[in-house]
């Protein structure tokens, strides 16, 4: 279920990930890049885009803070990366607070295939047409028994793998339901903390072919990191949760993953 090896790979191989992110993260997703061993390019640039899609390892698209601009660049190196056979990555963060989000994301996934789909339930139920009840980003409040049915439809409809992050972790190829429940509290007090492991799981994917195994494993491991890092505190605030959380996820090798992690697979028909 999960290719702990790839922790070391994506250290070894220092894959290219290209992300078009919000302004709010773009320093802590870079610096979290580098820290497992990945090689950040944070570009946004539509006259670039072209050339990146294709010279990138595997591309990450955050809507987080959009403008007509990042959308023509997010078509534009999503389509190359497409042509290029290279793995996108869509972050759909806050898609159902806006007619302008749920449109863009509705484009993007007419446009441009995703390996991967990683966000928060509220995200992921407003892709599959599920009702809820969202704030701005924030994950909202509705059905949480319905993360796996939703993990699933979206999986199905859009040929992708689909990583819906919570205080228990989702993850879907369509067929097979893998949960992770690993993680510390902390983990959703660092803003973020949701846009960097989509940037994880982009440098996952991009070393293997197996997006579901790179699935898995990013988000199990990127949630156990968590935990050692809460281990090194004197207190439990969040800012001295963030550096400690970045210089765990640069101790990856030390940590004990296949030990701890609480990973359970199901299989639907």
């Amino acid at each position: 279920m999960a290719n702990w090896q790839l922790i070391e790979a994506v250290r070894t191989r220092n894959p290219l990930v290209h992300v078009i992110t919000n302004i709010v993260v773009a320093n802590d997703s870079a610096n979290g890049l580098l820290a497992i061993g990945a090689s950040p390019i944070m570009a946004a640039a539509v006259e670039e885009m072209a050339e990146l899609g294709g010279m990138a390892d595997a591309v990450v698209i955050n809507i987080g803070t959009l403008n007509a601009d990042l959308v023509a660049s997010m078509l534009a190196v999503g389509k190359a990366a497409n042509v290029a056979g290279k793995p996108v990555v869509l972050d759909p963060v806050g898609v159902g607070a806006t007619v302008f989000r749920r449109e863009t994301v509705r484009r993007l996934l007419a446009e441009i295939q995703f390996a991967v789909i990683r966000g928060n339930l509220g995200e992921l139920a407003s892709i599959a047409g599920v009702d809820w009840q969202a704030r701005g980003v924030d994950a909202g409040s509705g059905d949480a028994s319905q993360a796996a049915e939703i993990a699933l439809k979206v999986a199905r409809e859009y040929q992708t793998i689909v990583a819906i992050s919570g205080a228990v972790d989702v993850i879907s190829d369509g067929r097979q339901v893998i949960t992770v429940e690993n993680g510390d509290a902390l983990l959703p007090q660092i803003t973020g903390s949701g846009c960097l492991l989509s940037c994880v799981i982009g440098a996952f994917v991009g070393v293997t072919d197996d997006y579901l195994d790179a699935v898995v494993a990013a988000s199990a491991s990127y949630a156990i990191a968590s935990e050692y890092a809460v281990k090194t505190l004197n207190r439990r605030l969040p800012g001295s949760f963030r550096v400690a959380f970045i210089d765990e996820l640069a101790s990856w090798q030390t940590h004990n993953q296949e030990e701890l992690a609480c990973v359970k697979e199901e299989v639907r028909r």
